[in-house]
């Protein structure tokens, strides 16, 4: 960290970017792997030479991508933001672009003021692996009935706790209650996306959700047993957490 300006001349840009995220260990910065805040900082740093306050609005995990990603950073430089968003993507890798920077209120927190965020998983269904794929989406090889697997996750929807669809860790902590407003599963031709969007998400919450769905798929979970398993408030009872390579935070809502 360079060195920080007094609160009263600072500007707070949102930046908006999206990234490939196969080859980051996540967002946040790590000790044993680069991540993409890493790289945005490093970016950052050769045009502005300081800033200060850099929040992001989730903590995707290794291997999870973004459509769209936002982030709020107060900084003192005079760059015009159309400027900053040009300039940043000639320093960001080719896996990371930004997609526009924009001032906002001091108090503005990428992460704290987000409304609803939306997350898409893609699975390829298919009997065949695709090359180009890999590392962008499941590859399941086994029958998906996706009216079916849709009509289940509709008791995903609304206000609950959500201590069955999450990993514990020191990370959450507190009220486990969230709202999804919406949960679909769709195919087009053997692409099969399932997408949802909430208020806000625990720690593995879609992976869970997308594992707890696959193992409704394969007979190992009624097709009705979801809301039992949201009330049992137990992690035990849900599915496996399904991987990270096909997961996308596809849209951020403020």
């Amino acid at each position: 960290m360079r060195h920080l300006h007094s609160a009263d001349n600072l500007r707070n840009i949102l930046v908006t970017i999206s990234y490939d995220g196969k080859n980051f260990h996540g967002w946040q910065i790590q000790k044993n792997g680069i991540t993409v805040q890493e790289v945005f900082q490093n970016a950052l740093l050769n045009i502005v030479d300081e800033y200060y306050d850099l929040k992001g609005c989730s903590r995707t995990d290794s291997g999870v991508h973004a459509n769209m990603f936002c982030l709020s950073v107060k900084i003192a430089h005079p760059i015009p933001a159309h400027r900053l968003k040009s300039a940043l993507n000639s320093y960001l890798p080719d896996e990371v672009v930004c997609l526009g920077c924009k001032e906002v209120e001091e108090n503005f927190h990428a992460r704290y003021d987000c409304k609803a965020k939306q997350y898409i998983y893609k699975i390829w269904n298919s009997d065949t692996r695709n090359p180009f794929l890999n590392g962008y989406a499941l590859f399941y090889r086994y029958p998906l009935d996706e009216k079916l697997l849709n009509e289940s996750a509709q008791a995903f929807v609304g206000k609950h706790d959500f201590t069955s669809f999450c990993t514990l860790d020191k990370r959450e902590k507190g009220d486990f209650t969230r709202e999804v407003k919406l949960f679909k599963v769709e195919r087009d031709g053997e692409m099969v996306t399932m997408t949802v969007e909430a208020n806000g998400f625990l720690y593995n919450m879609v992976r869970i959700m997308v594992g707890t769905l696959l193992e409704i798929a394969q007979g190992k979970i009624k097709p009705d047993a979801i809301s039992e398993i949201i009330e049992k408030k137990n992690r035990e009872y849900a599915g496996t957490t399904a991987p990270g390579c096909g997961l996308y935070l596809n849209k951020v809502i403020y």
